[in-house]
């Protein structure tokens, strides 16, 4: 196909980190990429992921004797929502290598793990300090400006909005963007990296069309994220999948001077990861705070609101540069005593000292017995833990837990939280190689997905920590296969000697 028309670069659509992964494993590989971005700045979606990102197996895991590997990861994603198992197998078994590939080539702090709600291990990294998704997502723009100011190998333009894809024959040989009044064309291969529709309300919209019943709540997604993407793809025939299955995130951060706000902060699945618990408006307990997004969210819905998202001193010493973050913007607010805290919420405080105690004694019992609680636990197992296990999904694992005792002089931060637009499971469906395919199943020659664009690969429901792995894994997946229908047979038409290092290029 390279010599039928003039590919000497791979064009990718979208600046986040699925699009950037594919744009530096690109250059990487010895090709040249063009990214375009309809936003005036690059990060997308991508920037705002709290939590982490996933890898079984990993050197960080590795020093810290975590025993992980691709086969238990498969199975929990699997377990969590996934339906596709060859494509889970490409998240799970790709992921200790592309999260490696970050630490090593991008000089990245990955060295604390977590274990969130879903998942059997900790295996959930981030960075001692800021959000992983900007630290992680901006390192590799950065590392792209670098080579495009100093090579010919890299260019990226932003507020270019990307609305058609061009075609010979079947297969797709480029693009028509939009910029400062003009249409520009461009050729070569297509990476849509664009993400999904989480913030596309309008009245013939995708939410609108798939998931009208969502359409009043809050999302955390940017403006941008209006499906471009997934409309071009249909516009000439690609598959898609899923696209009724939108993930709605229980912990979007209410601030109290502005409640109803469209766009919303979302809080860290991490913080319940370390032990932040989750109280109803009478300050009970009523789900298992590490179980599925989509459980979580059920479970509020059957409770009374105001929810509140509390984290103990030891909890919050854990994550406290998100707690402090939070706080800073006004979504989290610091109480020096739980006294203070009941006063807040209008509750006695002997129900935060029972809530608590009721608690720890669960954790200790289930400590002592893990496999003889009464009650079903999550993902497998019993558990002793009354508030959860009566929903059918207890909750097995317990960190930073505090007895009763200690509630009225302990210090808390505390979030109110309620269910938000969070995240598109479904997009255009695609091969292990991150081709998009036609409604017969046929690859579309020149046409590549990655990010949350791509559907089919979480399933029903995505695992907290996938969202930035996938982008990874499948933006270098897509990259690399780009690159192989650009170079044709023998890597005939490569246009770049391959690099030794990334970095090299930036010198």
């Amino acid at each position: 196909m390279a010599a039928v028309f003039p590919a000497n670069q791979v064009i990718v659509v979208g600046g986040g980190l699925a699009g950037m992964s594919a744009a530096n494993t690109v250059v990487e590989l010895g090709g040249r990429s063009l990214l375009l971005d309809k936003s005036s700045f690059c990060g997308g979606n991508s920037t705002k992921a709290t939590s982490g990102i996933n890898g079984a197996g990993t050197k960080t895991q590795k020093t810290k004797s975590i025993p992980d590997n691709a086969e238990i990861f498969i199975a929990d994603t699997l377990k969590g929502g996934a339906k596709k198992p060859e494509l889970a197998k490409v998240l799970c078994a790709n992921s200790a290598a592309d999260v490696d590939w970050l630490v090593d080539k991008f000089d990245l702090d990955l060295s604390l793990v977590a274990r969130l709600g879903g998942h059997s291990q900790p295996r959930t990294h981030r960075g001692k300090e800021r959000f992983p998704g900007m630290t992680i997502t901006y390192a590799l723009i950065q590392m792209l400006e670098k080579v495009a100011e100093k090579t010919n190998r890299a260019r990226i333009i932003t507020k270019a909005e990307v609305f058609k894809l061009v075609q010979s024959g079947r297969a797709v040989v480029g693009c028509e963007y939009r910029k400062a009044g003009k249409v520009v064309k461009e050729f070569g291969p297509m990476v849509l990296a664009s993400g999904g529709f989480g913030a596309d309300f309008g009245s013939d919209s995708l939410l609108a069309t798939y998931r009208p019943d969502l359409l009043h709540l809050p999302t955390t997604n940017g403006e941008h994220c209006t499906g471009d993407a997934i409309k071009m793809g249909e516009a000439i025939g690609a598959a898609t999948i899923d696209l009724e299955w939108v993930q709605v995130h229980p912990t979007g951060l209410v601030k109290p001077d502005d409640p109803d706000a469209k766009v919303k902060f979302l809080a860290a699945e991490a913080l319940r990861g370390v032990g932040g618990l989750v109280l109803d408006a009478n300050g009970q307990r009523f789900c298992n705070e590490l179980g599925r997004r989509d459980y979580v969210t059920g479970e509020m819905w059957k409770n009374k609101p105001p929810f509140r998202l509390c984290l103990n001193r030891a909890a919050a010493d854990e994550i406290i540069w998100h707690a402090k973050h939070y706080t800073g913007r006004g979504v989290m607010k610091f109480y020096p005593t739980g006294e203070d805290l009941a006063k807040d919420m209008g509750v006695p405080i002997q129900t935060l000292i029972d809530t608590h105690q009721k608690h720890f004694e669960a954790a200790k019992k289930q400590e002592k017995d893990p496999d003889g609680g009464p009650l079903p636990a999550y993902p497998s197992g019993k558990t002793w833990d009354e508030p959860s296990g009566k929903t059918g999904s207890g909750k097995k694992f317990f960190h930073n837990i505090i007895d009763g005792s200690k509630v009225a002089s302990e210090p808390f931060y505390v979030a109110i939280i309620t269910p938000v637009i969070h995240y598109c499971m479904g997009g255009l469906e695609c091969t292990v190689d991150a081709e998009c395919i036609d409604k017969t199943g046929k690859a579309i020659p020149g046409l590549y997905v990655a990010g949350e664009a791509a559907g089919g690969i979480h399933g029903n429901n995505r695992l907290g920590g996938n969202s930035l792995l996938d982008c990874v894994v499948f933006g270098r997946v897509a990259g690399k296969a780009a690159c192989k229908f650009t170079f044709g047979k023998d890597e005939k038409f490569k246009p770049c000697p391959i690099p030794s290092e990334l970095k090299e290029l930036t010198k």
